[in-house]
């Protein structure tokens, strides 16, 4: 298998671009550093496109690896042909390789075995053979034989039934076409296990699909049902449709062998294949569904990553609660804690809930706190209508928000929250980071395991490791694409830098700590443990502001620095005049001088000069400064019995699932958006209209208030 050749047609590239991919994929080159600074070897792919392709490769690597264990060990048994190499070679996936194998695999005890132990395979292969002058029932008396447990010719007659039974359930093409016919023409069904007991199941109590069609998160409810003991589930299909092809291959004509050769066909189909095939459709169904919502999670969790910070802003963390009180936590535009404290707010008794104002508002006012975080979780609705009626009574101004404090509790309740704040208790950890995460949610969020951050759908039954490798990657990207400051970043962002991992992050932070700031880019090859190849992988990702070298500020890689010079030379500028305002006018330059001729003279591709300009011309930007800023509140808010259809509104996109997405119109229960109801286009997948974090205008189309449901439009 050209397994380069492969992924060339698949993903529809250049070979030269799989080949240099694969090469540096090899290498130990990381997906972020290929991304950025490959671009000519690769033809400028970006990262997601990267890391399909190395999902892909691996699998086939996988495959390949399989064929040639499963070719090894037919052919230590001497059984190997011409047919069954040429199918292994041909197979294009695990499961037609484990169909081939399957025949010759060492199978546990089966009637098939017991049967071949009595030595009854000589009658099945001559009942097989379904010659008209044989008579099965005569020749089963030579196989007769009480000692070996054959009592009689029906014995003998079942025995040879079972032992075609299985070879026709071991016959990979059968297989193939059956599996093809189920997809094709079966239903998905689900009954209830108990139909007066009420579950959220209630919708599969009765349900079916064609397998084709079922959308993946049907799928996985319909599985989760099934675990839970709540429904029970299968594929139904027209029985006389498969013994159709069954019977179509096997049975030769009308004497007594073909008629045992069909019952062996409904006995083989029933026992065997059919439980077989559909375990394995299922389980593809089941990856297929999964594999998709990991993608979903994904993108989401990239989009919750990469929203704009709110910069430089006094922060006052709200972390709801009834019984226990609310945790307060302010901290300054840097995310240093400057007062924490403790405000009963919700309680419903007065003197409480009027000390609580008296504290919160000296709080806002001594450390003059511009916006305020409330976290979503319990007693949130109570804390936002506290803290939206306390703030028009401040005398300066002040936006709230509430964000999502998903994982918080997680983060707060770790080792890594235990070393940052060891003097607080877990729920003013849980503040802390409520505030940070609205100041800058990436550097925050990298603390939380990408699992517990809540942004995908049935993500507790998606496969553990495929998940966190997804995730991890999603958290990869969005770190490198934004770059760190070397200077302020915690361990928990500097290990997910490409070439770093959690020991030289600690490195890093513990030589920053020792010898100071640092000035260079090139300090860190003084670092514990961080060597050139490293070096190479990290560099362009981390900034240094203030240093000796300006370019140390950009994403311009070290390795780059003599063609950026050669650029700015070019394009009439000089080195030292590069301050954090960049050359704004150094573009429009290269564009009248000729990007060839700068790239012909500074020794690098296209990718990279047009790379190299744009960092020259805004040095140390935030890709995230270029998005729409978060929505922040300052007025009345509402609650749900204030909604009314048609009322329009505007809200932030909290989650994208496969059938819609919920956004937050400040009224504590996020409301619905059907996909039918995204855009007036038609769409595939919610993803392709919109995204996690977005601010989008909605009109309310009906209010359950019993239920705790609304139903948005976006048309």
């Amino acid at each position: 298998m050209d397994i380069n050749k492969n992924l060339s047609v698949e993903f529809k590239l250049n070979q030269s671009q799989i080949d240099n991919t694969v090469a540096l994929i090899d290498e130990g080159k990381t997906i972020p550093f290929i991304a950025r600074y490959r671009k000519e070897l690769t033809g400028s792919l970006d990262d997601t496109q990267l890391r399909e392709i190395y999902d892909r490769l691996n699998y086939l690597r996988n495959l390949q690896k399989r064929k040639e264990e499963v070719f090894a060990s037919i052919e230590a048994q001497g059984k190997m042909t011409d047919e069954i190499a040429a199918a292994i070679e041909k197979a294009a996936a695990l499961v037609e390789v484990e169909d081939i194998y399957r025949p010759f695999k060492p199978k546990r005890k089966t009637r098939a075995s017991v049967a071949r132990e009595k030595g009854l395979e000589p009658l099945a292969e001559l009942i097989l053979n379904q010659d008209i002058n044989v008579h099965p029932e005569k020749e089963a008396e030579a196989y007769v034989d009480a000692e070996k447990g054959v009592d009689d010719t029906k014995a003998a007659l079942q025995g040879a039934m079972d032992i075609i039974a299985e070879t026709l359930s071991d016959d990979a093409e059968l297989r193939k076409a059956l599996r093809v016919l189920l997809f094709k023409s079966g239903f998905i069904t689900s009954k209830a296990a108990d139909a007066e007991e009420e579950t959220v199941y209630k919708n599969y109590y009765d349900f079916s699909e064609p397998v084709f069609k079922i959308a993946g998160h049907r799928i996985l409810a319909i599985d989760r049902g099934e675990r839970e003991e709540k429904l029970k589930v299968g594929i139904e299909i027209g029985e006389a449709e498969c013994l159709k092809i069954i019977t179509g291959k096997y049975v030769k004509n009308k004497s007594e062998s073909a008629e045992l050769v069909n019952l062996a066909c409904e006995d083989g189909f029933k026992r065997l294949i059919f439980p077989s095939v559909e375990r394995e459709i299922r389980a593809e169904l089941t990856e297929k569904a999964s594999e998709s919502a990991i993608k979903v999670f994904a993108s989401n969790l990239k989009q919750l990553l990469l929203q704009p910070p709110v910069k430089n802003n006094v922060t006052l963390g709200l972390d709801p609660g009834y019984r226990t009180g609310c945790k307060l936590a302010v901290v300054d535009g840097n995310g240093k804690v400057l007062e924490t404290g403790v405000a009963f707010i919700t309680t419903g008794e007065k003197h409480k809930i009027e000390s609580g104002k008296i504290m919160i508002g000296n709080m806002l006012k001594k450390h003059h706190v511009t916006v305020i975080a409330i976290g979503n979780g319990t007693a949130s609705r109570e804390s936002e209508v506290f803290i939206a009626d306390l703030v028009k009574g401040m005398p300066h101004k002040i936006s709230y928000m509430v964000v999502s404090e998903a994982g918080a509790s997680v983060y707060s309740a770790s080792k890594l929250a235990a070393e940052e704040f060891p003097d607080y208790d877990v729920s003013l950890r849980s503040a802390v980071s409520i505030a940070r995460r609205l100041q800058d949610p990436l550097a925050e969020l990298v603390k939380i395991d990408p699992k517990a951050i809540g942004v995908g759908q049935y993500q507790h039954d998606m496969p553990k490791a495929r998940l966190g490798e997804a995730l991890t990657g999603v958290v990869e990207d969005s770190v490198n694409s934004v770059g760190v400051d070397l200077n302020t970043a915690s361990h928990s962002l500097l290990s997910y830098i490409a070439g770093i991992n959690a020991s030289i992050a600690k490195n890093i932070v513990t030589y920053r700590e020792e010898n100071g700031s640092f000035t260079d880019r090139k300090q860190l090859l003084k670092v514990a443990k961080l060597g050139p190849k490293a070096f190479e992988q990290c560099a362009g990702f981390l900034r240094v502001s203030g240093g000796k070298n300006p370019l140390d500020n950009t994403a311009v890689h070290p390795e780059s620095y003599t063609a950026a010079l050669k650029i700015i030379n070019e394009c009439g500028f000089k080195i030292a005049d590069l301050s954090n305002t960049g050359f704004t006018e150094i573009t429009a330059s290269a564009e009248s001088f000729g990007l060839s001729k700068i790239s012909e003279k500074a020794g690098v591709g296209l990718p990279t000069v047009k790379d190299i300009l744009k960092e020259l011309a805004k040095p140390g930007r935030d890709i995230r400064d270029d998005l729409p800023p978060p929505l922040l509140r300052s007025g009345d808010i509402m609650e749900m019995k204030d909604l009314a259809p048609g009322m329009e509104l505007v809200g932030t996109v909290r989650n994208v699932i496969d059938f819609g997405a919920f956004v937050d119109i400040g009224v504590h229960e996020d409301g619905l958006v059907h996909i039918s109801q995204l855009c007036n286009r038609y769409i595939k997948h919610p993803l392709e209209a919109v995204k996690v974090g977005e601010v989008v205008k909605v009109r309310v189309l009906d209010v359950d208030v019993k239920r705790k449901r609304i139903s948005l439009t976006m048309k």
